[in-house]
């Protein structure tokens, strides 16, 4: 063996790649199969997809890999699969599908068929989550699917989060951790574990305890690659399949943030900003942290649901010429928007934005708002006010976390597709007030998850030595303090106010929208 290697599975919103990992945090070698339809809309709103879909993808990348990398195949000691979030599969007792996977973009509602018994109630409007935990039962993927496909759900055996679907596929094996199991399900986040039958909040998205599945540490071998997957895959058979983490959670170990003076920032479709604590806190009031892949302990988080999928859309509904210029100039489009809205002044000319394009249990009335408009701002100040917006909301974000979980930030990791935009990074370091810092690869995912296998098999004695291997800093963007003072500025004087101000303009919106009048 010339040198032991990883192969990771990283299966994402647009795409699903096979990489080949060294204990150098090397990409060896990757395939990346992109999606031609990420998901299916049967209707508006919704967002379904084939179960096999994802698999497909997976195998098919990993079978160019394998071809082309033949004499580095020996080398492979374990295989590591990280997924999206919050998406769910539903299988018969024979683990076949009962019907198609419902995505994590899906937006659909079920009716609030009142099924709160009367003392959780009164805790929940104690508490001040009333209309919140009436906004996560209607929005619980499980709780459409009872309520508006009852036999579907009589024949729904299990349900599953996609990466314990794409294990048992592998495997055999229906298992996942904790760090990857990360849903809208009767999840105890604190414990690790299934929630019990009595715990307060498990009537808002509750699936009958034979339902779900088989629960494991991180790092343990959940089983074996099997003769059918190494057909299908390429892999080799009887190579160990190692239990990671969701994507988010591969991400942070990926990006070094195993300390409590880090934090990692993915801009995504969704961004997120999340911590590492080995002691239990809500980042927010009622919102959990999730289990990280490192066993002892969670990482908080925040996250912004429509995050850079704003700048998607935002070159989708308003970009065609830029894009047609970029093309001709042999550039993305987003890299010829960066440059115009480089030339944007820090604060865009009092131009701002709330990026609250989809509403949260804790914000259960939100609208995304722009506001300051004036006739001198142009497309560009309306580009950088999304990144602006972005990294305002992740600032907040953060000093919320740092209140509640004791802690104090000291420099801060970024990752995810939007992070190959230096005016991103700079701009997020400019607001911060912090040091920014952009590893040696953009697969920041597979760098965690290939951690989490090479420290299970005993190449490395623990996560830090991993770390110390693996991943290497590239890029630090320094805060530029004029800029800073301009969105410390923005921040403390207008920012943090306009939700409260415009609140009861959304909740007289949303009511018009009930009753048919917008």
């Amino acid at each position: 063996m010339d040198r032991p290697l990883i192969l990771t599975y990283d299966v994402g919103t647009q795409s699903a790649r096979a990489i080949l990992v060294d204990k150098q945090g090397s990409i060896v070698d990757k395939v990346q199969m992109k999606y031609t339809e990420p998901y299916i809309r049967p209707q508006p709103g919704w967002a379904e997809q084939k179960t096999d879909f994802y698999f497909a993808h997976m195998c098919a990348a990993s079978r160019v890999l394998m071809e082309r990398n033949k004499e580095k195949v020996g080398d492979i000691i374990a295989v590591a699969v990280t997924v999206i979030r919050d998406t769910l599969v539903f299988l018969d007792e024979n683990n076949r599908p009962t019907r198609d996977i419902i995505h994590w973009l899906d937006a659909r509602k079920c009716e609030f068929d009142d099924p709160f018994p009367w003392w959780k109630k009164i805790a929940f409007k104690l508490i001040g989550m009333d209309k919140g935990t009436k906004i996560a039962y209607r929005t619980s993927k499980v709780n459409w699917v009872r309520l508006n496909q009852p036999d579907v759900w009589e024949k729904t055996k299990k349900i599953v989060c996609l990466p314990a679907y794409l294990n048992f596929r592998m495997t055999g094996r229906l298992a996942d951790s904790p760090a990857n199991t990360i849903a809208h399900i009767p999840m105890d986040y604190k414990k690790k574990t299934w929630m019990t039958e009595n715990d307060l909040t498990r009537c808002m998205y509750d699936v009958p305890q034979e339902k779900l599945y088989e629960l494991v540490p991180s790092g343990d071998v959940i089983g074996y690659i099997t003769k059918e997957a190494a057909e299908l895959s390429g892999a080799p058979e009887g190579l160990p399949l190692i239990a990671t983490g969701a994507d988010k959670a591969c991400e942070t170990l990926g990006l070094s943030v195993a300390s409590p003076e880090k934090a990692s920032i993915s801009f995504g479709t969704s961004s997120t900003i999340e911590m590492y604590s080995e002691n239990y806190f809500e980042p927010q009031q009622f919102l959990p942290s999730y289990p990280s892949v490192i066993n002892k302990a969670w990482n908080p988080e925040i996250q912004v649901f429509r995050g850079f999928w704003m700048l998607s859309w935002f070159i989708k509904e308003f970009a065609d010429k830029d894009k047609a210029e970029a093309q001709e100039m042999g550039i993305s489009p987003e890299e010829l928007l960066n440059r115009r809205a480089a030339e944007v002044p820090a604060g865009c000319n009092g131009l701002m934005l709330q990026p609250y394009w989809t509403p949260d249990v804790l914000k259960p009335d939100s609208y995304g708002a722009i506001i300051g408009f004036s006739d001198y701002h142009t497309k560009y100040h309306i580009y950088r006010a999304i990144i602006e917006g972005i990294c305002l909301e992740l600032y907040m974000s953060m000093k919320a976390m740092e209140r509640r979980g004791k802690k104090h930030i000291e420099e801060i990791f970024v990752g995810g597709g939007g992070s190959k935009s230096d005016l991103a990074c700079q701009i997020l370091a400019d607001t911060f007030g912090l040091p920014v810092k952009r590893i040696h690869t953009h697969e920041a995912c597979s760098i965690g998850a290939a951690m989490v296998a090479f420290v299970a098999k005993g190449e490395f004695a623990s996560y830090d030595d991993a770390i110390k291997s693996m991943v290497h800093e590239k890029d630090v963007f320094i805060p530029i303090p004029e800029h800073h003072e301009v969105y410390m500025n923005i921040y403390n004087k207008v920012y943090r106010k306009i939700y409260k101000n415009v609140r009861p303009l959304y909740a007289t919106m949303n009511n018009l929208k009930e009753r048919n009048m917008l």
